[in-house]
């Protein structure tokens, strides 16, 4: 963390009120450390929209019963380059599998990649989350 500097805001009691509550619920020792958190999250979300850089994990529940899904999942994955970084296969039960693929690439093909997997039949539950390694973060400040 860089030099820190001091900033006032003005809220509303009951926006407050309900930060607070937030704040409390998660954990946070202090006003700032969920400023800062809620920034990062606002910082992230515009790095997505504009295509940047990302990292992130897909997360998929399917069922390995349907006829050449785990080869369409594989075959996607082997596809995709260098955006796929690691996988992980569990199996879950006598029919489903879990899946976590990570990967790093522009925000919008990772989005594109996830949105194929997620489509294919058999595939009964998923979740993109997308983040970035930190240096966009620092890269901001400048």
């Amino acid at each position: 963390m860089g030099e820190l500097s001091r900033t006032g805001i003005s809220l509303d009691q009951d926006l407050l009120a309900g930060f607070d509550r937030l704040i409390a619920r998660r954990g946070y020792k202090n006003r700032s450390e969920a400023l800062r958190d809620l920034i990062r999250e606002a910082l992230l979300a515009e790095s997505v929209d504009a295509n940047q850089p990302v990292v992130g994990t897909l997360t998929l529940v399917y069922d390995h019963h349907v006829p050449n899904l785990a080869e369409k999942l594989t075959d996607a994955q082997h596809h995709a380059g260098g955006m796929v970084l690691a996988a992980t296969h569990v199996h879950l039960d006598h029919h489903y599998c879990l899946e976590v693929i990570i990967m790093k690439g522009r925000s919008r093909e990772i989005q594109e990649m996830a949105d194929r997997m997620l489509a294919l039949r058999g595939v009964e539950l998923g979740k993109l989350v997308l983040t970035n390694s930190g240096s966009a973060l620092k890269n901001a400040k400048h």
